[in-house]
């Protein structure tokens, strides 16, 4: 049942991007212009830069394309809320016969696809540029995805019931992302922060995904990646009850004080 679902939510956002395709251009477009701002950064910088012993382009790639991912992912959760919440369609749709944070999940999976699509591009150029620096471990890279979605998809209920119950979801995701950017380690490693902002960055769990996926890509230390999975099961343990919890109380609350369609 739940696969009818997915494959009816994924058919309808490929018929509306089908239908914007200079959508595609202009993604495609960007993506180019990113990676060569990446490419001259990193050659600015010079090759003496290997943080955490890696090519520095390679550190901004998979820091870069997997947060994008992953913060796409769930910008589409709040995104999802608040276009029901602009056409009037809000409490209709969270009145089907499916749970409302599987619901929200179902609206955000092309997201999640698209964003997949831009990592493996950033991978692939990643590849041709150093194919002698990736050692792809594949079975850790799909444990730290797995472990990073189920996170992203706690995040991404958290966001969506904020929206619902204060209307600012916009507001707080932005601040929130920008904070997590700057913490999180996708630009530069963690070390260079001040030792309070470092307790701080331990804490999210976006720094220990992609901590994570840049072991499991470039053959980092075996001990120090099946930390880093660890302490990413342990998010996805924690956050996930947490999400669907606080979400449905969201929705509940909402729904007593009669404001579920309100924006």
């Amino acid at each position: 049942m739940i696969t009818q679902k997915i494959f009816a939510v994924l058919k309808k956002d490929a018929i509306t991007a089908l239908r914007y395709h200079n959508g595609f251009v202009l993604t495609a477009a960007a993506q180019a212009a990113q990676l060569a701002t990446f490419y001259y950064l990193a050659r600015a910088v010079g090759p003496q830069f290997r943080p955490e012993g890696m090519p520095y382009f390679l550190f901004l790639l998979v820091g870069t394309g997997f947060y994008a991912f992953l913060l796409t992912g769930i910008h589409n959760f709040l995104r999802a809320i608040q276009e029901s919440q602009q056409t009037g369609t809000l409490e209709v749709l969270l009145t089907s016969s499916t749970s409302e944070p599987v619901l929200v999940a179902l609206n955000a999976i092309s997201a999640f696809g698209q964003g997949m699509l831009q990592l493996l591009v950033y991978v692939s150029v990643g590849f041709f540029f150093f194919a002698s620096a990736l050692h792809a471990n594949l079975g850790a890279c799909l444990v730290v995805f797995t472990l990073s979605i189920l996170s992203a998809f706690a995040a991404g209920l958290f966001a969506a019931g904020l929206q619902i119950y204060i209307h600012k979801g916009s507001a707080i995701m932005w601040l929130l992302g920008s904070c997590a950017w700057l913490m999180s380690g996708t630009l530069f490693p963690i070390t260079a922060l001040p030792r309070a902002a470092r307790v701080v960055s331990f804490c999210i769990p976006f720094t220990h995904s992609l901590t994570g996926m840049r072991l499991a890509l470039l053959g980092g230390n075996a001990a120090s990646l099946a930390g880093e999975i660890g302490i990413l099961a342990f998010f996805s343990l924690l956050l996930v009850p947490a999400g669907v919890i606080f979400f449905s109380w969201t929705v509940r609350q909402a729904r007593l004080n009669g404001t579920l369609s309100f924006y």
